[in-house]
């Protein structure tokens, strides 16, 4: 789902001299968990390093291509920072699940005080209208919910009220110049589990994905499985 530098020590685990081994998808087994293990993503990283040393209530939207590490980022985040989080899927983000989710809001996080809720809603250019529409007043200065951060991901801002869209701070994830950075991922990642010289030609996995990372990951799964 990402590129990030530092993989897991334990990553080592899988691999032995039998061959390939793994016990859940190559994106969840890598899955960075902070944001300094991202490669590529310089501008997003270098602007939430300085975020977190003094965070702050606020919405963001982080918008672009699928399998750029925008859910992974968010989520990233919470961990670093030990952060409580609340994720709400796009199918599930309704006027009900908003109302209740920002009224929890309101209460201390479990990390205490200084502490943060960081809620993360999935895909949210799919939202309907009248979850748009609910947002409106939680995002405004006077009804913010204290302690709490709001990242929205999102393909495209299409169909998004320009109401929303003022209420939330852009950031762009970018899929060009992925290509060779994911390249090397995925070659680190091979020689982590297995210990076959056969190498598939990891820069044209991340071309077929489209510098997918997510994608290039499962075909990297297949070719793991073949060797």
């Amino acid at each position: 789902m990402s590129l990030f530098d530092n993989l897991p020590v334990n990553a080592t685990q899988a691999a032995n001299q039998d061959g390939f081994q793994f016990p859940a998808a190559l994106s969840e087994k890598y899955q960075p968990a902070t944001i300094d293990e991202f490669v590529g993503l310089d501008k997003p990283k270098r602007m939430f390093a300085k975020f977190l040393t003094a965070p702050y209530k606020s919405a963001w939207r982080f918008v672009g291509p699928p399998g750029t590490g925008k859910t992974t980022f968010a989520i990233a985040l919470a961990k670093q920072m030990g952060w409580e989080i609340k994720h709400v899927p796009s199918q599930e983000c309704n006027v009900a699940n908003i109302n209740e989710v920002i009224r929890q809001c309101w209460y201390v996080p479990r990390g205490g005080k200084g502490s943060f809720h960081l809620v993360l809603v999935d895909e949210a250019d799919k939202m309907s209208n009248a979850a748009q529409l609910a947002l409106l007043s939680k995002l405004d200065a006077t009804a913010f919910p204290p302690d709490t951060i709001l990242i929205f991901t999102m393909n495209s801002e299409d169909g998004l009220e320009p109401r929303f869209l003022s209420r939330t701070r852009e950031v762009l994830f970018q899929s060009h110049g992925l290509a060779e950075p994911g390249a090397a991922l995925l070659e680190s990642i091979w020689t982590r589990e297995t210990q076959s010289t056969e190498k598939p030609n990891f820069l044209r996995l991340m071309r077929d994905a489209k510098n997918n990372v997510r994608d290039a990951l499962m075909s990297l799964e297949t070719e793991l499985l073949a060797a």
